[in-house]
């Protein structure tokens, strides 16, 4: 699987509160959490975002609380994809259980450039700077987790299985 897609950078220990301020957690509807998304840390952030926009953070991103609304209220959002030196474990989960991939690349936060394009290959790991050139290595997805991203979610992946 491959994403394309323009960096928006965030630092280190972005819970789950700034994710979605705790005041929009009555309710699950995708777009309205989306509305909110780092309504907090960057105000700027639903209004600018695209389709296909990727996250670059620091360490530990998505500590703080268990819910499932953070990843959902990023990929309502727009996102493609979490690049990360680290993830809380909850949230890294959670993520993928919705369908949105979470890379872990440590020196993420170093080597790029809020704007920079990048494109990832989470198979292989390999991530492509568009605007130098220059690749990188990830640490790649495993295939039973990119399955479950191609099925849209951990529920979608059980349905196709006939688990559910």
């Amino acid at each position: 699987m491959k994403f394309e897609g323009r960096i928006w950078k965030f630092g280190d220990n972005v819970d789950t509160d700034f994710i979605v301020p705790g005041r929009f957690l009555n309710t699950s509807e995708e777009k309205v959490l989306a509305q909110n998304c780092f309504a907090d840390l960057r105000p700027d952030f639903v209004k600018n975002v695209r389709p296909d926009d990727i996250i670059v953070a620091g360490s530990n991103f998505g500590c703080g609380s268990s819910r499932e609304h953070a990843p959902r209220a990023i990929r309502a959002a727009g996102i493609s994809l979490i690049i990360a030196a680290s993830f809380a474990r909850i949230f890294y989960r959670n993520a993928f259980y919705i369908g949105l991939p979470a890379v872990e690349y440590k020196e993420a936060v170093d080597t790029f450039s809020e704007g920079d394009i990048i494109s990832v290959d989470i198979a292989s790991g390999e991530i492509r700077d568009q605007n130098s050139g220059n690749i990188y290595t990830a640490k790649p997805i495993p295939v039973f987790m990119m399955e479950i991203v191609q099925a849209g979610g951990l529920v979608n992946y059980t349905k196709a299985r006939g688990v559910v």
